[in-house]
Order: structure tokens, then C-alpha cells, then sequence
């Protein structure tokens, strides 16, 4: 388990496709929110790896990831986050995927409607992220590495 003092390692994936960013609306703490698809690297699990798992179990898509996009530090009162965000291409979708319990639903939503959506976003890193996606900001998946031992 973490301490409240060392940072939770998540993923999160920044998936466009005409414009628009696919999304999570969630229940935390029983309010609504917007996020990428994202969450937590499991034991013995590499980044890459979470990421394509996380976006299935949280939208039904299959997704590719093509580049990271960056490395974010979220400091909070009680907890602190590292989340590493991957540019991903959709694949395929299956409607026969159950979601998450958190999850309410998806939304391909352009950057300004995510901006001005009655739904806030569950942090400011949601935003950040698409900003430094639509500014170019990308590095090759071979940047990110993973020694898994047994």
C-alpha cells in the first residue's frame, strides 16, 4: 500500500480522433467528473501495458498507444500523483465490455466543450494534457522502459 507521502503512479491516455477526445464522465466520492481514461499501475504491470488495459476496462476501447505525451506531478493535501499520459490511437470498440462501476459513461467531447462542460473535470491535468497533446508535445514510446522482474 502507499504512504500518503510517496506518489501514486497512474496512467492516463489522450485519445483524439476528429477533434474530439474520448472521456470518462466518473462517480468519485458520488460526484460526477470528466477524465481521460486512467488509473493505477498494477503490481508487476508496465506503463504501456496499463494503459491500454485501463482504457478497455474503462471505455470498451481497444486502443494503441503512438507516443508519450508527458510526465505530471499532482500534489494534493493528503496525496500526491504521478501520472504519465500516452498519446492512443482508437482501434476497435466492443459493446460487450461491462465498464467499470465508477464509470457513467463515455463522451468524445472537443477541448472547449471539455472546458466549458456543466461536468468539472477531475483535475487540472485533464486539460493539461490535451493542451500539451495540441501543442505537439510528444515523445517515442521507446522513451518509456520497464525491467519486470518475477
Amino acid at each position: 500500500m502507499n504512504s500518503p507521502r510517496l506518489p501514486r503512479v497512474t496512467v492516463a491516455a489522450i485519445i483524439p480522433e476528429r477533434g474530439r477526445f474520448l472521456l470518462v464522465e466518473e462517480l468519485i466520492d458520488g460526484r460526477a467528473v470528466l477524465n481521460q481514461p486512467a488509473g493505477h499501475l498494477d503490481e508487476g504491470e508496465g506503463l504501456i501495458e496499463a494503459v491500454v488495459r485501463e482504457t478497455r476496462e474503462e471505455t470498451a476501447w481497444t486502443v494503441r498507444p503512438l507516443a508519450l505525451v508527458g510526465i505530471h506531478q499532482l500534489q494534493l493535501p493528503q496525496l500526491q500523483f504521478v501520472r504519465v499520459a500516452f498519446l492512443c490511437e482508437a482501434v476497435a470498440h466492443d459493446p460487450a465490455v461491462s465498464l467499470d462501476p465508477e464509470i457513467v459513461r463515455t463522451h468524445w467531447l472537443s477541448r472547449d466543450e471539455i472546458a466549458a462542460h456543466t461536468i468539472p473535470t477531475r483535475s487540472p491535468l485533464v486539460l493539461q494534457c490535451i493542451d500539451e497533446y495540441l501543442a505537439g508535445r510528444q515523445w517515442p514510446l521507446d522513451v518509456v522502459s520497464a525491467v519486470l522482474r518475477p
